[in-house]
C-alpha cells in the first residue's frame, strides 16, 4: 500500500494519493491547485495514476481533478449521479475501483451534497477487512460536513443522518481520512489533526454521536457558518455549468 496525504492551506483541505506499489497503480482523491505535486509523488512512488476522484462537486475551491486526469491519462471519477455536463466515470454505491492488490469501494453518502461518495479502502496483502475510509466532507475529525450548500439545510441533514449510519456500521478500527481539517469552511468543530478512527469519532464527535434523527437535524442546522465566498459559482464551474453557459 502506498498512501500520501497532501495538506492544503488556501483553501484548507486534504488530498490523497493511494494505491498498490506492487502493481504500480494508484488514485488521487480531491486534488486542489497545482497538479504537479501529485504527478511527482506518483512518479517518486513508481506508480501510475489510473483514477482521479472527487468525492463531490466542491463549492469551496475549483477542482484540479479533470486537469490532473487529463495530464495523467487517468479516468476522472465522480458519483454516478453527480449531474455534471462533461464525461466522467460514475460510481454507484458498492462499485469498486481496482488498484492492483488495493480496492476502493464507493459508499454513497449524500448530505453535505446530494452526490457525495466516500471510498472504503482495503489492502488485500494485509487483510480482507477494510483499512481506512476516505470520507471527503461527510465525516471529518470532530464534526460532520455542513448540509446547505447544494440543498436545503434540513433536507441535507436528513440525508446526512442516513449516510452517517453507513459509516457508524464500519468497524471501530477503520481509520478516517477526511477531506478537510481545522480552518475549513465546510465544518464547525474541526480538529487540526487530519485523521482519526471510526471508534474515536463515535466517542468524541458530538454530531457523529447523535442517534435520534430529529435531534440530529436540529443540531446540524444550528450555527451554520457563513458560506464559502462565491460557493454557488464555484460549484457550477466544477460541474461544467459555467463553461456550458459561456
Amino acid at each position: 500500500m502506498i498512501l500520501r496525504q497532501f495538506l492544503h492551506r488556501d483553501p484548507v483541505g486534504i488530498s490523497y494519493l493511494f494505491g498498490c506499489g506492487g502493481k504500480a497503480t494508484g488514485a488521487v482523491v480531491d486534488p486542489v491547485g497545482d497538479i504537479q505535486p501529485y504527478l511527482q509523488a506518483a512518479d517518486n512512488a513508481g506508480m501510475r495514476i489510473h483514477f482521479v476522484v472527487d468525492t463531490h462537486v466542491h463549492a469551496d475551491h475549483l477542482s484540479a481533478g479533470r486537469a490532473l486526469a487529463d495530464a495523467a491519462g487517468a479516468s476522472y471519477v465522480l458519483s454516478s449521479n453527480a449531474g455534471v455536463s462533461f464525461p466522467f466515470k460514475g460510481l454507484s454505491d458498492g462499485d469498486v475501483l481496482p488498484l492492483g492488490n488495493v480496492t476502493a469501494t464507493a459508499l454513497h453518502t449524500p448530505g453535505h451534497t446530494p452526490e457525495h461518495i466516500c471510498l472504503l479502502v482495503t489492502d488485500r496483502t494485509r487483510a480482507d477487512e477494510p483499512w481506512f475510509v476516505l470520507t471527503g466532507h461527510t465525516l471529518m475529525v470532530g464534526d460532520l460536513g455542513r448540509t446547505e450548500l447544494a440543498a436545503s439545510a434540513e433536507e441535507g441533514a436528513r440525508q446526512l443522518f442516513r449516510s452517517v449510519r453507513k459509516l457508524k456500521d464500519l468497524p471501530d478500527y477503520v481509520e478516517v481520512l477526511p477531506g478537510a481539517y481545522a480552518g475549513s469552511v465546510c465544518g464547525r468543530r474541526l480538529s487540526g489533526k487530519p485523521w482519526s478512527t471510526i471508534g474515536f469519532e463515535k466517542r468524541h464527535n458530538q454530531a457523529f454521536m447523535i442517534e435520534d434523527e430529529a435531534e440530529f437535524v436540529r443540531f446540524m442546522v444550528a450555527e451554520i457558518p457563513p458560506a464559502p465566498p462565491e460557493a454557488t459559482k464555484i460549484r457550477a464551474a466544477n460541474s461544467g455549468v459555467a463553461a456550458a453557459a459561456a
